[in-house]
């Protein structure tokens, strides 16, 4: 695997980890941060895609549709996640959304027949062993909210990995700037009508919570920028695989920023995390990619 390639996933996994701290910092509902996030990315964007612009008149019926489904995927993960954020601790809610990686694995065979080594399967399943050692203390089966919040961040998992996968085809004749800008706008319009819908309001916040905001829009949207042009580099599974350090990065920060415990359990799964993902980008080096 390139250099690059790997200096690129630390950058990103590092930004990314920012943003259980920020979504737990903030008293705003959901929807309404994963909507901020959405929009103020997109402003972040808009001056470097105005290059591109001639791009967006190259698109086809099917291309406008497989970006509405990825818009729709992405505001349903963030939706999910953040609420569960809300009920759940930070270690429990981002060590679920590391079965990234698994669902990506099935997802990836069932959708492109793509095969999985003995030696792949075997560094997810040692990785997500280690996740599961750095949450165990937190997982509660009496607890209806945690439970809430556990299956809310699974199925933030899910529609992560369908977002990705659909990815995959539609960078493929888009600049990866011109592709994030409008699956950040798409998501936005999707939380947005959601917003209105429910009548959730849209803009009586405090200055600490818009700068929650605009600084989710800064770093953890760095990472999926670069989520997505590694989509022309590697499959969807070598970047759902990198995301499974995010766990390990946010619990670090939980423990300082949030005075959330992080006790041997949590280091001893940190370390097997690194070891299982180390596993699986030197076995994905050795191998050939799927070029996106």
């Amino acid at each position: 695997m390139k250099k690059s390639v790997l200096v690129l996933l630390a950058i990103s996994v590092i930004c990314i980890a920012f943003a259980a701290i920020f979504v737990k910092l903030s008293g705003a509902p959901a929807s309404i941060i994963s909507m901020y996030r959405m929009f103020f990315a997109s402003l972040l964007l808009a001056p470097v895609v105005y290059k591109y612009r001639r791009e967006l008149l190259k698109l086809t019926a099917r291309e406008w549709g497989a970006l509405i489904i990825a818009g729709l995927f992405l505001a349903m993960h963030f939706g999910f996640w953040f609420e569960s954020l809300h009920l759940t601790s930070v270690a429990s809610s981002t060590v679920i959304l590391a079965l990234q990686p698994i669902i990506a694995m099935v997802g990836a065979y069932l959708v492109y027949r793509e095969k999985v080594s003995a030696r792949v399967a075997v560094s997810v399943f040692v990785s997500f062993l280690g996740v599961v050692l750095i949450s165990w203390g937190d997982f509660s089966l009496t607890d209806l909210s945690a439970i809430t919040g556990n299956f809310l961040s699974f199925l933030g998992a899910v529609a992560v990995v369908c977002y990705f996968m659909i990815g995959q085809n539609a960078v493929r004749s888009l600049k990866h700037w011109v592709y994030s800008f409008l699956v950040f706008s798409i998501a936005g319009v999707f939380l947005l009508t959601y917003n209105i819908i429910t009548n959730t309001e849209l803009f009586e916040y405090p200055p600490g919570e818009w700068l929650l905001f605009v600084l989710l829009a800064i770093f953890p949207t760095i990472a999926h920028v670069i989520f997505n042009y590694l989509l022309y580099e590697v499959s969807p599974t070598t970047v759902s695989m990198a995301m499974l350090l995010e766990p390990v990065g946010a619990s670090i920060l939980a423990f300082f920023i949030l005075s959330e415990t992080l006790g041997p359990l949590q280091l001893v799964g940190g370390v097997i995390v690194l070891g299982g993902v180390y596993i699986f980008l030197k076995s994905q080096g050795r191998g050939k990619h799927v070029k996106t």
